[in-house]
């Protein structure tokens, strides 16, 4: 006979018992914090068509998806990524709306990616999308619901880092880089990578200066003073453009009173091509990659047919409680239900007792005292209150009730 199958796939995991009941505790107070500040949710679905998140949208590449077919030989993909599939329904929608379109959404992307990485093919995320709004005060808006919405998770210790991605393309037009050689170098920069952005840029022959300039770069962080370095650095119209954006919505964020939680890095790309202008992600201890990254998208809808500024982000939840847990500020779920267990004869009693607690909104479990006793040791009811006490804490319940044959009702209520 063969063994059974009880392990998933590489990548994904189960979370279950407290674990989860602690996700969803996060989970709950993260899109608290999106509604607070009028985001609407939205849900699409697990799977879209292939061309979605094809390299012309520049988001995940091809080999990274989870491809199959259907029936009708469409060739589709498990989501990668929620953003390109927000801005098709933005295009499918609102396709006339003039004013801001405020969405929030909650799910897991797929990503597969190589095993020795050691990340997850699975993980969710939250997020949400500003669209039709091309102000600085936009992005100034997101970041500073990414501040709330981690300290209202029990992040304490975080930094955004922001950065621009025309202060890079800016240059890159400048030096006459093609596309290719800048999606290269972008990549060597956004892994700080110097050497091999050097090593590009020499067998590019690219101008002494401009190389200069280019692999100084990544040295552009820290307060808002990098932000005066950075205008040094450039005298070409784009660049400078991209670091008086910075200069704006870092007062516009003063103005929400976050500066704290905020740094620059002018060095900062990444991996998806369709962001044009701010750029962030969201740095603490304990994982090594962001909890949460976002920035503005102004040309993606172009592609489902909605011409539409934009900008958003995403949290990853499961990073993000990572985190918590390492730094000891796990979230503690309340016990709340309450557990019955009843011998024989007593099980209208019992039902009875369980309905007029869920009536008042007490989750309450069921159980017949045999299931105990063919748990127990003997059948010693010292024992078998030991195992309802174990049951009850494992289910985040607050108390137990003990209906004995001979009537009456015991009740234990938990530390």
């Amino acid at each position: 006979m063969s063994k059974p199958l009880v392990h998933t796939p590489e990548g994904v995991r189960d979370i279950y018992g407290e674990e989860y009941l602690r996700k969803l505790l996060v989970e709950e107070k993260l899109h608290h914090t999106l509604r607070s500040f009028g985001y609407q949710d939205i849900q699409t679905p697990t799977f879209e068509f292939f061309d979605v998140f094809s390299r012309e949208i520049g988001t995940t590449p091809s080999r990274e998806l989870y491809k199959f077919f259907d029936k009708e030989g469409n060739t589709l993909v498990l989501r990668p990524d929620f953003t390109p599939s927000m801005a098709r329904c933005a295009a499918k929608y609102f396709m006339d709306e003039k004013l801001p379109i405020r969405f929030s959404y909650l799910g897991n992307t797929f990503t597969n990616t190589s095993s020795l990485q050691g990340k997850l093919k699975e993980v969710t995320q939250l997020g949400a999308e500003l669209i039709q709004e091309p102000s600085v005060q936009a992005d100034g808006e997101m970041i500073a619901m990414v501040v709330e919405a981690l300290k209202a998770s029990g992040l304490e210790d975080f930094q955004v880092s922001i950065g621009e991605v025309e202060y890079f393309k800016g240059i890159c037009s400048q030096a006459g880089l093609d596309e290719e050689t800048e999606n290269e170098l972008r990549d060597f920069i956004s892994s700080k990578n110097f050497f091999g952005a050097q090593e590009l840029l020499e067998q590019k022959a690219i101008r002494r200066d401009y190389c200069e300039i280019l692999l100084k770069v990544n040295d552009l962080f820290g307060s808002a003073e990098a932000l005066q370095q950075a205008r040094e650095l450039v005298n070409n119209e784009r660049s400078l453009q991209a670091v008086e954006r910075l200069e704006e919505l870092y007062q516009v964020l003063c103005e929400y009173g976050v500066e704290k939680y905020v740094s620059f890095d002018l060095g900062l790309l990444s991996k998806y091509r369709y962001y044009t202008g701010v750029i962030f992600k969201a740095y603490t201890y304990g994982v090594g990659d962001a909890v949460a990254k976002g920035g503005r998208y102004n040309s993606l809808l172009k592609y489902f047919g909605k011409d539409a500024p934009a900008i958003g982000f995403v949290i990853v939840v499961d990073d993000l409680l990572e985190a918590l847990s390492r730094q000891k500020r796990k979230p503690q779920p309340a016990a709340e239900g309450i557990l019955i267990i009843y011998e024989e004869g007593r099980f209208r009693d019992a039902l009875e007792k369980a309905a007029a607690l869920r009536a008042d909104g007490v989750p309450t479990e069921l159980i017949p005292a045999s299931a105990a006793s063919r748990t127990a040791q003997g059948n010693a009811f010292a024992d078998r209150v030991r195992i309802y006490r174990e049951k009850a804490r494992t289910h985040m319940q607050k108390a137990f009730y003990y209906l004995p044959s001979e009537g009456g009702c015991a009740e234990e209520i938990l530390d």
